[in-house]
């Protein structure tokens, strides 16, 4: 009995919970841009930060992350495709497109993971685990489609915005399927964050000297006031606390159960822009709200990995 309430109840909250933090994650990042912090700078101090807390967090607890060939591509691929590359299209977008529709954006890999894993062998078809992830994912349509009706929407930065759960539901279907043998989340989440620090800082040092700090691309973190330092701050702590359960969901829910985090996101990250930072409430958002809890239902029924374990992932906490 413990053992079948622990198989829903673990990724249930590491959902909700890290799919809070992201949609915080998300508002965080448009109180940026308005205080003046450019979205390359603003993310990678933020990363390199909560890579620094979940290091030293590793540290006392004798569990850092092992370096070799496996960890090392790991690292580097999955900080790429799943962290740098999306969180910077979709911070770079908020100040044109907003919070509360990049919020959404999240919402999109859910359908994308779920072909990948079938097509791949980590999910078995289930006509239930199939109307969770058609309802996930058609609340969020609903939200978006109402949003790009909108006049004078910016269809460049729509674009920008909507290539980034692409990049999710790779990231999703590679972090399960590379999963290094042996080692658990705990000790991967600081590994992923430090190398996707430092492709940032890297892609902040090559392009800023040509560009100069257009589109965002700088480092620099404004010293006039106390507020963006503050921002980076808050958003080291919400980037250790998502990445954190991101890898908990991940190893007790698989990719497809993962991919539902960017639909809570968006209940979440929305009415924080609306009632919050003074964005306007889209239409249709509480059935869309209702659609995304039931999809999340469906989904948790059961066994959240669709009775298909992937043998990468390791039963230590």
């Amino acid at each position: 009995m413990i053992s079948s309430r622990r198989r829903w109840a673990v990724p249930l909250a590491s959902l909700l919970g890290a799919g809070a933090v992201l949609g915080i994650s998300t508002n965080l990042a448009k109180l940026a841009a308005e205080a003046g912090l450019g979205p390359l700078a603003f993310l990678a101090w933020s990363v390199v930060g909560a890579a620094a807390v979940l290091t030293g967090v590793g540290a006392v607890r004798n569990r850092l992350p092992p370096l070799n060939a496996r960890t090392t591509e790991y690292f580097v691929v999955a900080g790429l495709v799943g962290l740098a590359a999306p969180n910077l299209l979709s911070f770079a977008a908020v100040p044109h497109v907003g919070a509360g529709f990049v919020a959404l954006s999240t919402a999109f890999p859910p359908l994308l993971t779920y072909i990948g894993a079938l097509i791949l062998g980590m999910e078995r078809f289930q006509p239930r685990r199939a109307s969770g992830v058609v309802l996930a994912l058609g609340g969020a349509v609903l939200l978006a489609v109402l949003k790009l009706s909108e006049p004078g929407v910016d269809a460049f930065w729509v674009a920008a915005t909507l290539s980034a759960p692409v990049l999710l539901a790779i990231g999703n279907i590679y972090r399960t399927a590379r999963w290094p043998e042996g080692v658990a989340p705990n000790e991967l989440a600081p590994g992923m964050l430090a190398a996707s620090g430092l492709i940032l800082l890297v892609v902040g040092a090559i392009a800023e000297p040509f560009l100069g700090g257009a589109a965002g691309f700088s480092l620099a973190v404004p010293t006039g006031r106390a507020v963006p330092a503050l921002l980076v701050l808050a958003q080291i702590a919400t980037f250790s606390v998502m990445y954190l359960l991101y890898f908990v969901l991940q190893k007790h829910g698989g990719p497809v159960y993962l991919s539902l985090l960017g639909s809570v996101a968006a209940v979440v990250g929305v009415p924080i822009a609306v009632l919050l930072l003074g964005e306007a409430p889209p239409q249709g958002l509480a059935i869309a709200g209702v659609l995304i809890a039931v999809g999340v239902g469906l989904l948790t029924i059961g066994d959240p990995k669709g009775n298909r374990e992937t043998a990468a992932a390791p039963m230590d906490d």
